[in-house]
């Protein structure tokens, strides 16, 4: 009974009900080998020999195919059709190499959707392991492993508070950073656009822009201010008007090609909301549930039956007209034939969004879009009447232009319609556009016939604009800019944008990706000292050379050795570099930010305290980077590398004096905070309190430094045992204290007014250690994408995500209420990766005492899937594009 594997258990169980009892069918669970994360795993002076190591996790899997294989005689292996796929199955064969002696046969099959056709179609052709994509992934492999672990201590030793580069995410953190940069260099340009409502003498009403003033075709600085805005609207005002010509010209619109990788992603952020991590889950999901094709693809064609289907569908649903005379044929735009694969598309066109039998929102909101994006490109195009209306004078010195435009027949736009990136954000200089539909053909039907328009039959009226700089990066737009220019290929996109998040070089802030200072930091760094590996054009030849070795044309080890040469060569380059040279090179890179202009026109650079000092880039014992003064320790100035969008620098100043002591303002490593007198021999330490989060630093005065110095403030005895009761502000934010028992207050004011009545109440809310009966969750938000559920809950120290073992605190700015799928998955993704072991744990299943085995019984092989294959519940699967290092 032949054995197949594949690598997840949803997967499996899809795939065991189509092959039936014949086979066994278990999962690998993701990759079953990884290099360890230590120095030495590819070795360069060995012909760049790579270690392997099977993870813990992956032992009992391989167990389990061992087992099965021990009663049979043959191996399928049908993982993903891509360069990812063919390297878990090349891992499992060298895996279980051991297991598969004695003349047993291994196979490898695959299959672009999980339908019970292409799956027997593939059984039926099976084949050996692809060596060439093999290599590519070892190329690719090795290559970010040899740039993260040597390029990433060159970080922490010369720009300390650095965590990590790697060989795509770096490029890709430098188009964040760049775009910011661009976005505070940016100088605004003030001009005036002038437009007249105009009316027919039989009342009909519609806008026209001036195009034209004193005989020459008007661009779009050419009235840059108000006063050149207003003599043309004396223009206007003084001239008779009439209409000099109409023009209506056809035109059309043609579908969009279907979903690959790259536009699923960019649609699903539109549309839905899903960033590019969830958005590959969600069809990760669709696609194991046998319900779409494979979802990592640069491919847009598509399979000559499924346009067929598609074409019925149409005809049923919309009629003849909305069905072209031939079917519509995409070109395949991938760079390697090998690693293309169909487009993104519905398995069984007839399953509308509507009878989709699935309670999981994000999975039935993306097969509607799949579903409508499919459709659509097989349909007829949309079929426009555009009118233009010619107005002017009769001396030929003003010009107006009004544009309408008519849907004759709206073809594929009946289903689909795509959507739009942000533009660059200014007043667009294109022609506004008739409101009403039908305004057009009425414009032009009065024009021609009744001709003059008279001096009372208008308005007019002139528009500020000014241009506005590039927008800064969503998830799709960063996407769809690094397809543009080659970097990083379908498997990798969505991995390379979390990874720069979970490094915290980057944010996300209202779907907008926005630099943190260190990720400012490593660019300018990496932009010094090894540029052409932060390089564009580098990055994508890389890319294009990676494909070569997938498609046969490239020996990988060769790739790698001439990649090596080169690279030792420049990190030895930076191997007498100061830690003081680094900052005095970043600290000029980055001026214009760190050191924006004054509003009194005054040197950015002085210090604002004593005013003698030059602000410049300095390090922390304990890392990270801050901006400080050059007459340390004589003027103790510190700031933040940047400060909140129009909020003022904080700089140490005193507030006032209490008691015989200082009461001054500071900012530290942590933050601003008040303190209480200077350190003395006695007392080292002066009473400290952290400004609370919300509260804006520059405003504390006297009386509020005084309130936190003097917390915990006593509220008095509990009314039961008489112990007191404090209120004070901790680690995780205000709380009331009775004994050991603490429970936090929603609001830092309400640790200043509290009383015995509320105090008591908070502490009675909240639980007792020991069996307590589980909380209700808050939010319940569904499943994880490797099992589990997903709930918010609340908890002493305030709402948090909950997964398996696994609590990711929310963020202080955001309500439980909000909480999404796509940022709870983030939530935990960053915890998981803060806390390696707290992960591991989650996965693990509960130990379970085995039974005592029988004299001679043999263990009977699983015939399911990874389910059967293992009675245990099952660790949730690795993660298949492992992020750069």
């Amino acid at each position: 009974m032949p054995v197949v594997v594949v690598e997840s258990p949803a997967k499996a169980k899809t795939i065991n009900k189509y092959l039936g009892d014949d086979y066994t069918v278990l999962a690998s669970f993701g990759h079953v080998r990884d290099l360890p994360p230590k120095d030495g795993s590819v070795d360069p002076d060995a012909d760049f020999d790579m270690r392997w190591e099977v993870a813990s996790d992956s032992k009992k899997h391989l167990k389990a195919i061992r087992d099965a294989l021990s009663g049979d005689d043959a191996l399928i292996l049908a993982t993903d059709p891509d360069r990812e796929g063919e390297a878990i199955s090349w891992h499992l064969l060298e895996a279980l190499a051991p297991a598969l002696k004695k003349g047993k046969s291994v196979s490898r099959v695959t299959f672009n959707a999980i339908t019970k056709n292409a799956v027997s179609e593939a059984m039926a052709k099976p084949r050996e392991i692809d060596r060439d994509l093999v290599d590519a992934y070892l190329a690719r492999r090795a290559l970010d492993y040899l740039v993260g672990f040597n390029l990433s201590p060159v970080l922490w030793r010369k720009l300390p508070g650095a965590k990590s580069a790697g060989r795509v995410q770096s490029v890709t953190l430098r188009l964040i950073v760049e775009r910011e940069m661009e976005i505070e260099a940016f100088k605004p340009r003030e001009y005036w656009s002038v437009h007249a409502r105009l009316a027919t003498p039989s009342g009909e009403e519609y806008d026209a822009t001036l195009v034209s003033l004193a005989g020459d075709k008007l661009e779009r600085f050419d009235i840059p201010t108000a006063e050149k805005a207003r003599l043309a609207l004396s223009a206007i005002d003084a001239r008779d008007l009439s209409v000099s010509s109409v023009t209506a010209k056809p035109a059309t619109r043609n579908p969009w090609p279907p979903f690959m990788t790259s536009t699923l992603q960019q649609e699903a952020s539109r549309k839905l909301g899903l960033g590019a991590r969830a958005c590959m889950s969600t069809a990760q999901r669709l696609y194991e549930a046998g319900l779409i094709t494979y979802m990592r693809t640069d491919g847009i064609d598509m399979a000559p039956e499924a346009v067929m289907s598609a074409r019925d569908v149409i005809k049923s649903r919309f009629g003849e007209n909305y069905l072209p005379k031939s079917p519509r044929m995409y070109k395949n735009k991938a760079k390697n034939a090998q690693e293309a694969h169909e487009c993104i598309r519905p398995t069984d066109m007839s399953l509308s969004p509507d009878r989709l039998r699935i309670s999981e929102k994000d999975q039935r909101a993306l097969y509607g879009l799949i579903w409508k994006r499919t459709l659509a490109s097989q349909m007829e195009a949309a079929r426009m009447e555009r009118t233009t209306v010619e107005i002017a004078s009769a001396d030929g010195q003003v010009g107006l232009r009004a544009t309408g435009q008519v849907m004759m027949f709206d073809g594929f736009l009946a289903v689909y319609d795509q959507g739009r990136d942000d533009d660059d954000g200014e007043d667009s200089n294109r022609l506004p556009q008739i409101s009403e539909g039908e305004a057009a053909k009425k414009i032009a039907a009065f024009a021609a016939e009744e001709g003059v328009l008279t001096d009372d039959s208008r308005t007019a009226a002139a528009r500020q604009h000014f241009t506005q700089p590039p927008p800064r990066y969503t998830e799709a737009t960063l996407v769809k800019r690094m397809e543009e220019l080659g970097i990083g290929r379908p498997s990798t996109y969505a991995s390379i944008v979390t990874t720069i998040q979970d490094r915290e070089y980057v944010r996300k802030d209202k779907n907008r990706l926005i630099p943190e200072d260190k990720g400012r930091l490593v660019t300018a760094f990496l932009v010094k000292y090894f540029p052409r590996y932060v390089s564009y054009d580098f990055t994508a030849n890389l890319e294009t050379e990676l494909d070569d070795i997938s498609s046969g044309n490239r020996a990988y080890r060769e790739v790698l050795r001439r990649f090596w040469r080169d690279f030792t060569a420049a990190l030895d380059g930076t191997s007498d570099l100061r830690i003081g040279e680094v900052l005095e090179s970043i600290d000029d890179a980055l001026a214009p930010h760190l050191y924006p202009p004054r509003a009194d026109g005054g040197d950015p650079r002085e210090c604002p305290l004593c005013g003698q000092g030059r602000l410049n880039l300095k390090t922390a014992r304990s890392g990270g980077a801050f901006i400080g003064c050059s007459r340390y320790p004589d003027c103790r100035f510190t700031r933040n590398l940047s400060a909140p969008d129009g909020e003022e620098a904080i700089g140490d100043r005193v507030l006032g004096h209490d008691a015989g002591d200082e009461i001054s303002l500071k900012n530290g490593r942590f933050g601003p905070y008040v303190q209480r007198g200077e350190p003395t021999e006695d007392q080292p330490k002066p009473p400290r309190a952290s400004i609370p989060k919300g509260w804006d630093a520059n405003a504390v005065d006297l009386e509020q430094a005084l309130k936190l110095l003097a917390l915990p403030r006593p509220i008095g005895p509990h009314p039961e045992d008489g112990e007191l009761v404090e209120a004070g502000i901790g680690r995780y934010g205000p709380y009331v204290k009775h004994g050991k028992k603490y429970a936090n207050l929603p609001d830092v004011e309400e640790v200043f007014t509290v009383g015995m009545n509320r105090a008591v109440e908070v502490l009675a809310s909240k639980p007792t250690r020991g069996r307590a009966a589980a909380a209700a969750p808050l939010k319940e938000l569904g499943d994880h994408p490797d099992g589990g559920k997903i709930a918010v809950m609340n908890g002493r120290y305030g709402p948090y995500v909950k997964w398996e073992k696994i609590n990711a605190t929310l963020p202080r700015d955001l309500d439980p209420g909000d909480v999404t799928m796509e940022k709870a998955l983030e939530l935990i993704a960053a915890k998981a990766a803060k806390s390696p072991k707290k992960k591991a744990a989650a996965k693990k299943p509960a130990a379970k005492k085995p039974a005592a085995k029988k004299a001679g019984a043999k263990k009977p092989a699983a015939k399911t899937t990874a389910g059967k294959a293992a009675a245990k519940k099952p660790a949730a699967a690795k993660a298949k594009d492992a992020p750069d290092s």
